[in-house]
C-alpha cells in the first residue's frame, strides 16, 4: 500500500448521554482522552487507534437505537479484561470464550447505550490480528 500519510484511525460512536460514556470508557475500560473537542472526545486505544464519543445531538450523525457497529479490541491478555470489567460490574453479552474457528479467546458485552464492545486475544494461527 501507498504510503499516504495516514498518521490514525479514529471510531466515532454516537450518544445520547455523552457524560455517562466517557465515565464508562474512562473508568471501566480505562481510556485516556488525548483531544477534548467539547462536543466530541478522543480517547486514545492503540498506538494509531482512537475512539471519538459524539454527542449525538451535534455530531454529523445523531445517537440512534440500532448500533451495527463492534468495537473491538485485541489485547494481549483477555481474561484479564475479563475480570476488570466483570469486577466493574458490566453485564457479559458473551462470556470468554475460545473459537477454535478464528483461533481467539473472545467475550462481548455492551456499553451504556449499547454498542457491543468485543475483547478478543489472538492464538497462534489466529484469524485476526
Amino acid at each position: 500500500m501507498p504510503d499516504y500519510g495516514v498518521r490514525g484511525v479514529i471510531t466515532w460512536l454516537y450518544y445520547r448521554d455523552l457524560p455517562r460514556a466517557m465515565r464508562f470508557y474512562e473508568k471501566v475500560m480505562g481510556l485516556k482522552m488525548v483531544v477534548d473537542q467539547g462536543w466530541s472526545k478522543i480517547y486514545k486505544v492503540s498506538e494509531d487507534g482512537y475512539l471519538g464519543l459524539v454527542d449525538g445531538a451535534k455530531g454529523h450523525h445523531k445517537a440512534n437505537n440500532i448500533k451495527p457497529v463492534i468495537f473491538c479490541l485485541n489485547v494481549k491478555d483477555a481474561e484479564a479484561w475479563y475480570k476488570r470489567v466483570t469486577k466493574a460490574g458490566v453485564a457479559i453479552e458473551e462470556k470468554l470464550q475460545e473459537s477454535q474457528r478464528l483461533k481467539v479467546r473472545v467475550f462481548m458485552f455492551k456499553d451504556p447505550e449499547g454498542y457491543v464492545v468485543e475483547i478478543q486475544q489472538s492464538l497462534p494461527g489466529a484469524l485476526s490480528v
